[in-house]
């Protein structure tokens, strides 16, 4: 077993660290990330994606200025220490090269536009409210008062909410699609700005809730949702490719 650190007499191992990464429950999302990062690797590879010794320099240049290694010597007592070699950092260096390649040309500005074509309705956002009570009594008689005088909205849900949005008036913010559960979701996306929805019991019936939109706002390709567009493309991508290998967790 190979000692990774030592504190007075008692040393930590590099079973004792896989150990104790699986029972913190850090261990399994670790691997994925190593597995996704080795696909984009294969995949880049396969593809024939160049990565020039100059870019690779550049990187390696990057990494030291980021760390200040600013000589050589420096950089040498730095992987030392960490029981690295020069061959085992440039490849370190190249397979993060050969990563974000890829996922450039899975994520590209014209993939990203495609998607959103295909998908706008997707990132259709709403702005909604709400007020939050324990009972359907209460939840029906509290949506009885908004018709009556719906501009009581936000002191309502100050007064009587259970969420911890009460102090904003029950004000949620902007939704995306997938935000809010399903039955839920298309009645509050096909309402009308200023509609009244609800009650919804919660699916043990602990609380009841009321919404009330207060805003609609079409999908728009901007910097968010090209965020999010790129985030899906590539998650998409990935689990693909994973497809493609035998991948077990030991």
């Amino acid at each position: 077993m190979t000692a990774i650190v030592r504190i007075d007499d008692e040393t930590i191992g590099s079973e004792d660290f896989v150990r104790i990464l699986k029972l913190s429950g850090r261990f399994e999302s670790l691997i994925d990330e190593i597995v996704r990062d080795r696909v984009a690797v294969h995949a880049a590879k396969k593809q024939g994606i160049p990565v020039s010794p100059d870019e690779i320099q550049a990187r390696a240049d990057q990494f030291r200025r980021v760390l200040g290694l600013h000589r050589a010597a420096d950089m040498n007592n730095y992987l030392d220490g960490m029981g690295v070699t020069l061959d085992e950092f440039e490849a370190f260096i190249v397979d993060g090269l050969y990563q974000e390649k890829m996922m450039e040309r899975v994520c590209s500005e014209r993939a990203v536009e495609e998607y959103f074509q295909l998908n706008s309705p997707r990132f259709d956002c709403i702005e909604v409210s709400h007020i939050v009570l324990e009972t359907e009594d209460q939840a029906k008689e509290m949506l009885s008062l908004l018709e009556e005088e719906p501009d009581s909205f936000a002191d309502l849900a100050r007064e009587h909410s259970i969420a911890d949005t009460r102090d904003d008036g029950g004000f949620v913010g902007r939704v995306l699609r997938g935000s809010l559960k399903t039955d839920v979701e298309a009645k509050v996306f096909n309402a009308a700005v200023g509609d009244l929805l609800g009650p919804f019991p919660a699916p043990d019936k602990s609380f009841h809730e009321i919404f009330l939109v207060s805003a609609k706002h079409p999908a728009r390709l901007d910097d968010d949702t090209k965020a999010e567009v790129r985030r899906l493309l590539r998650d998409g991508w990935l689990a693909a490719r994973a497809q493609e290998h035998v991948i077990e967790a030991r």
